[in-house]
C-alpha cells in the first residue's frame, strides 16, 4: 500500500469533514449514561433559577435588607454526557488506499464527536502491532488527525487481539463514562491470537468493514457482542457511523 499523501484525496476528505457532525445530545448506551445531567452553576452564568439551593443566599440577602445578586443564586443547566472513542485503524496489507481514506474519515468525524460532547479521543493504527496516532487526551484537532492517518504506511499481518488491548488501555484512561472502541477493517486476522478475549471486555465495540468484503467481520462482530455496519462508498460514512453510535 502506496502512502496517501495524494493532494485531490486530501481535499475530497477535507471537503466531507463538515457532514461528519454525528453527536446526539443527550445519548448513552443502554440508559448507562442517559439523557445527560443537571449541574448546578451560578445564576449570572445562565440557565434555569434553583430555588431550593439558591433558599440560603435569598435569606441572607433578605436579613441584610438587600435583593440577592445573580452571582449568589444557584441555577441548573444541562451537561451533555461526556465521550470517549478509541478509532482502531486497520493499515495492514490488507487494506488499500480507499480504504484509508476512509479510515481518515472516520478519523475526522470520530474527532468532531468526541469535541462536541466533551469527551476524548484517541486514534490506533495497527498491523501486527499497535500504535498510537493520536494518545487519548492529547489536542489533535480534525484537519490535523486526518493528516496523521493519511500518512499512514501500510504492513503485513493483521493483529486484532494487539488493536483491541491498545483500544482498552487507551480508554482506561478516560475521565468519559461512555467508552466506544470504533474498528475499522475487514477484521481478517493473520496471527495466531484469538481476539475475541480482548473483544469481549470492552464497554463498546462497533465494527465497520468494507461491503465488498465483511463476511469475517460480521462473524466476529457476531462472535464479539459488536455492533457493526458495512460501507459501500464513502459518502456513505456518516450515516453509517452515525446509526452505530446512536443509543
Amino acid at each position: 500500500m502506496s502512502r496517501a499523501t495524494d493532494p485531490a484525496l486530501r481535499a475530497r476528505v477535507q471537503a466531507l469533514v463538515p457532514r461528519l457532525v454525528l453527536e446526539r445530545a443527550r445519548s448513552g448506551p443502554h440508559g448507562r449514561i442517559g439523557a445527560g445531567r443537571l449541574r448546578p452553576v451560578r445564576a449570572d452564568r445562565g440557565g434555569d433559577l434553583d430555588l431550593d439551593a439558591s433558599l440560603e443566599a435569598v435569606a441572607v440577602a433578605r436579613g441584610e435588607g438587600r435583593p440577592p445578586s445573580l452571582d449568589e443564586l444557584t441555577a441548573s443547566v444541562w451537561e451533555r454526557p461526556a465521550t470517549a472513542l478509541c478509532l482502531l485503524v486497520d493499515r495492514s496489507g490488507s487494506m488499500d488506499g480507499q480504504r484509508l481514506a476512509t479510515a481518515a474519515m472516520a478519523a475526522a468525524a470520530c474527532a468532531l464527536r468526541a469535541a462536541e460532547s466533551g469527551g476524548e479521543l484517541a486514534v490506533v493504527a495497527f498491523d501486527r502491532r499497535a500504535e498510537p496516532v493520536v494518545a487519548l487526551g492529547t489536542p489533535s484537532p480534525a484537519r490535523r488527525t486526518v493528516e496523521r492517518v493519511l500518512g499512514l504506511r501500510g504492513h503485513g499481518m493483521t493483529s486484532l487481539d494487539a488493536a483491541l488491548r491498545a483500544a482498552r488501555e487507551q480508554l482506561a484512561r478516560a475521565r468519559a463514562r461512555r467508552r466506544i472502541t470504533v474498528l475499522l477493517s475487514d477484521c481478517r486476522v493473520t496471527d495466531d491470537v484469538d481476539p475475541l478475549p480482548a473483544a469481549r471486555v470492552l464497554d463498546e465495540l462497533l465494527v465497520v468493514a468494507p461491503a465488498s468484503d465483511d463476511d469475517e467481520a460480521r462473524r466476529f462482530a457476531r462472535e464479539a457482542g459488536a455492533r457493526m455496519a458495512s460501507l459501500d462508498r464513502l459518502a456513505e460514512l456518516p450515516a453509517v457511523l452515525d446509526h452505530l453510535l446512536a443509543p
